[in-house]
């Protein structure tokens, strides 16, 4: 079965722009991504004391289940070379499952959608550029609507999508 779902992703050490693409790369041997936002370099959340982050929004159609492309992301992570520091800590890739078709689901390992993107202009802005109207399932408001409570200040763009060089 096809799903439809929305990533985040983000990095904060090393070649940021360099990981992004990693990620791109690693994911589309599990997904077929069909729309990514522009970079935005954008302030630490959290843990301000790090350095700023790139981040972009991926839309994808995915055969896997939640749970089997949270382990694959993982997995992706890993290989591109990320280790566990701390919460909000500083990070050479992170990838949110942010929405998965219009599923809502409350597990100890996996929250979609994701509970703080409405709260982070870091994920807002680059997915209201590629799905304005998406409508988020828990809160029926799209993801425009939501923008409006949003402070971009912070948010800047960084350059185009690694997808299309």
């Amino acid at each position: 079965m096809k799903h439809r779902v929305f990533l985040g992703t983000g990095s904060n050490l090393e070649d940021r722009w360099s990981n992004l693409q990693k990620a791109i790369d690693f994911l589309r041997g599990i997904a077929q991504i069909d729309q990514a936002s522009k970079i935005y370099e954008t302030k630490p959340w959290g843990f301000t004391d790090q350095p700023a982050f790139l981040n972009q929004a991926l839309a994808a159609i995915t055969d896997l289940d939640p749970f089997a492309l949270l382990d694959s992301i993982k997995m992706m992570e890993t290989e591109i070379g990320r280790t566990p520091t701390f919460r909000y800590g500083p990070r050479i890739i992170d990838i949110d499952i942010l929405f998965f078709d219009d599923l809502v689901l409350d597990e100890e390992r996996l929250t979609i959608p994701h509970p703080h993107l409405t709260e982070r202009a870091f994920v807002m802005v680059p997915l209201n550029e590629i799905a304005p109207q998406l409508v988020h399932p828990r809160f029926q408001r799209t993801i425009s609507d939501l923008m409006a409570g949003i402070d971009i200040n912070g948010v800047t763009l960084y350059k185009g999508s690694p997808q299309e060089e």
